[in-house]
């Protein structure tokens, strides 16, 4: 299944498991390797010495390539950067920032790049920073999100029809189904998070795992746009948000609800009531926890599979 994205990462499928907040550890990305995709590691919860860690065990357990997902607005970047440097990492995926802040940095030391985007404008943005790929990421994903809800079928063929650089498709992607209709839309890859999120090696709360096994259609929403935009499966907290909205709530009143950490309260630490569960629309196809190489074994087979019958 060779292409641009296998080439450029030199890998045997276009597959990538994204890099999520308090998901995407060593276990998860040099699993995911290990299987012929490009596992990323979630350097976004991460503090740079626990990062370092990550890399260090991560080159252990793999001699394949891996990344590290590194969002931009993380406020220790230049310490992150430093790390992956000194480490020698050969890819990362930044995102939530503006790609010329770090990618001729980067390039400079010898270092693929790939920008995540959720528009056709910063599509071109990142094609003109120098990245050597973009992930373009629909409204249905999990996580933090674009503000112009655009969708995933939509979203690709314009990206496509913009850029001259390799594309990555991300946003309700779980299956070989899902992998094979990104391609036919102009995709040369897929990016997949909520998947592997309730895969065994994932660093994910075993109660948020199940949880997201549970979810089924219309479970989550995209919340918190004034904030940063991002789809949560609906529990107490999300309630307490949409609550809040009727008031007509001012910026800073959302901040004072949303806290501080509660994202690891609810992926990591398992609060299935108080935490922020980021999870994708996708999940409603989500049902069973299964070993990362498993999840990659069965989205290759029904790729080719579906391909070959169509």
């Amino acid at each position: 299944m060779q292409n641009r994205i296998t080439q450029l990462f030199s890998i045997k499928y276009p597959l990538i498991q994204a890099g999520m907040v308090w998901n995407s550890g060593w276990r998860l990305a040099s699993t995911v390797s290990n299987s012929g995709g490009l596992g990323l590691i979630g350097a976004g919860s991460m503090y740079p010495e626990v990062l370092r860690e990550h890399i260090q065990k991560c080159k252990k357990a793999t001699n394949k390539p891996f990344g590290v997902n590194v969002p931009m607005l993380y406020p220790e970047i230049e310490k992150i950067m430093d790390i992956i440097i000194e480490e020698g990492v050969k890819i990362v995926f930044t995102s939530a920032g503006n790609p010329k802040t770090w990618t001729p940095f980067l390039k400079e030391k010898g270092i693929k790049v790939v920008h995540v985007v959720s528009s056709v404008k910063f599509a071109l943005k990142a094609q003109e920073a120098g990245v050597d790929a973009v992930v373009a990421e629909g409204f249905e994903a999990g996580g933090h999100n674009g503000r112009e809800e655009t969708t995933t079928f939509t979203l690709i063929p314009m990206v496509k029809e913009k850029i001259t650089i390799p594309l990555i498709a991300a946003g309700g992607i779980a299956n070989g189904r899902g992998m094979l209709a990104a391609m036919v839309l102009g995709a040369d890859g897929v990016q997949i998070g909520s998947r592997f999120v309730a895969s065994e090696e994932s660093s994910a709360h075993i109660k948020f795992k199940h949880k997201v096994v549970e979810t089924e259609d219309g479970g989550t929403r995209l919340t918190l746009k004034e904030l940063a935009p991002v789809r949560l499966i609906k529990n107490k907290f999300f309630n307490q948000v949409q609550e809040l909205y009727t008031q007509n709530p001012s910026v800073s009143q959302l901040k004072n609800l949303l806290g501080r950490g509660r994202a690891k309260k609810g992926m990591f630490e398992g609060d299935l009531d108080d935490g922020e569960l980021e999870i994708g629309q996708i999940s409603g196809l989500i049902h069973e926890i299964k070993p990362a190489a498993v999840i990659v074994e069965e989205i290759i087979a029904e790729y080719e599979k579906v391909k070959k019958s169509l």
